[in-house]
């Protein structure tokens, strides 16, 4: 039995002294991740990215350099630790960041605070590692992929109220008065039925509801005067958004991204909370074209992007958003001709319908700040198609003035059919992959400034995990103090 417990990998005694590495770096392998933080935050003019206290105070406790704290974010996203409470025991136990902060072992307040303080400059270091990239050339395709995907905030659903939910809890709470109510009803009627101490508690429950009633009629107050009808509670920030699943819709931020196609680095992002994406492709363009220093931009998106004033801003900023429209028509749902199936005559300027007339330009007028022209055909009421077209006496077709460009656009997303799938492949990966390193809570702060400073630090952990796996991690190194 002896010989056989010899065969085992056997631990160390406790008792017996061991003699450590004299010097913490022999702790730390040559190419170990953790040098690239170190590398990297060593490279950064702190100062002008707008850190405080770079400079020591003349009096006073003497504080904590900001790289060094710095150091200690980047580690713990990296690693899947935000919290700067489990941020605080790592700097005690875990022989990495010891390495890396020269065995600083500052407090969670401390931790926490600088978090809250440097949200602006701890964005700007997210930026300044895609100029490095940039530098290292990264981005040598002009392809980028757009998207928004919803993340969930500290806010609970419950803690969330819009009009439906309001009228939902009034009549819920209303329901229960009514049942507490018959209840001390029939124990009026019939004493010995009902105990006495159930009487109470029913009193006392019809007072507390009544309380809650108060309180949701106040709140309703505050919800209506807001501009988008709704009020949360505990991030005041946060928004009920829908998600694909019936169901299953989130209280949070809507958090958009451009990654390029090569890499599938993030080039740019953005933390809003609006939920939707109709708003946002040119502004996400334009930062992605910024950020690659592009001179012309391909942008793929999906079909919640499409709107004409997005695209035509793209187009005129140097971008080529390629985006499917949407088929929203009501006519092909209900079996008539809808728009596709009219032919434009960009020299004669009108429309060639189905039946094979002539529809020109009848008038012009603006529309949402637009300016639609609008066609229709005098053939109209004798026409043999007229029941398959419209149930009106006339067809009426409207044309944005600059219906041309996106017409164009039309056509350059039908020369490339493997636009979407590359769309696909491209972001909803990156998505994944980032709400896998969040957890399930997703964001821990609360309202969008600090929001946006905890994606910040999300999407530069991503970028510097991609890159040590494009380059290596010694490489990498060697880039960024070149």
């Amino acid at each position: 039995m002896e010989s056989r417990m010899k065969r085992f990998v056997e631990g160390a005694d406790r008792s017996q002294s061991v003699l450590f590495p004299e010097r913490l770096d022999d702790y730390i392998d040559e190419d170990h991740p953790v040098r690239v933080i170190d590398v990297f935050v060593g490279a950064l003019d702190l100062r002008e990215l707008g850190f405080a206290s770079v400079e020591p105070a003349a009096t006073g406790r003497p504080a904590y350099h900001p790289a060094t704290l710095l150091k200690i974010y980047i580690y713990g996203y990296l690693n899947r630790v935000q919290s700067s409470r489990r941020l605080e025991r790592e700097a005690q136990r875990n022989v990495e960041l010891i390495w890396l902060t020269g065995r600083c072992m500052p407090d969670f307040k401390t931790i926490a605070n600088f978090r809250k303080d440097h949200g602006a400059a701890i964005r700007r270091v997210c930026s300044q590692f895609v100029l490095i990239c940039r530098r290292m050339k990264l981005f040598t395709e002009a392809v980028v992929a757009i998207d928004g995907s919803k993340f969930k905030a500290v806010n609970s659903r419950d803690k969330n109220l819009t009009q439906a939910k309001l009228k939902a809890r009034l009549e819920q709470l209303e329901a229960s008065v009514a049942r507490y109510l018959a209840e001390l009803d029939r124990a009026d009627r019939e004493p010995g039925q009902v105990p006495a101490a159930r009487v109470k508690h029913l009193a006392q429950k019809i007072a507390t509801v009544r309380d809650q009633v108060q309180q949701l009629n106040a709140l309703g107050k505050t919800m209506r005067e807001s501009p988008d009808q709704q009020v949360s509670l505990t991030d005041p920030d946060a928004r009920a958004m829908a998600t694909h699943g019936r169901g299953s819709g989130i209280v949070g931020y809507n958090v958009q991204a451009a990654v390029d196609a090569k890499h599938h680095l993030i080039v740019a992002h953005e933390v809003t909370n609006e939920g939707h994406d109709r708003h946002q492709l040119s502004t996400m363009a334009k930062n992605a074209k910024e950020a690659m220093d592009k001179g012309a931009l391909t942008a793929l998106a999906d079909r919640g992007y499409y709107k004409g004033e997005e695209l035509l801003a793209c187009e005129q900023a140097g971008v080529t958003p390629l985006v499917p429209k949407p088929l929203t028509s009501s006519s092909k749902a209900n079996g008539r001709f809808d728009k596709r199936d009219f032919r434009y005559v960009a020299e004669h300027d009108v429309y060639q319908c189905p039946a094979g007339e002539q529809v020109p330009r009848r008038m012009t007028t603006v529309e949402d700040g637009k300016t639609v022209h609008v066609y229709w055909s005098s053939a109209c009421p004798t026409c043999p198609l007229r029941s398959q077209c419209t149930t009106g006496r006339y067809r009426r077709i409207r044309r944005w003035e600059h219906e041309s460009a996106l017409e164009k656009l039309q056509m350059q997303l039908d020369e490339r059919p493997d636009a979407m799938r590359l769309r696909r492949q491209t972001v909803e990966h990156t998505f994944g992959t980032l709400k896998a390193c969040m957890g399930a809570t997703h964001f821990l702060m609360r309202t969008l400034p600090k929001v946006a400073t905890e994606m910040s630090l999300h999407v530069l952990a991503y970028n510097l995990k991609r890159v040590m796996k494009i380059m290596g991690v010694r490489p990498l190194m060697q880039a960024l103090v070149a």
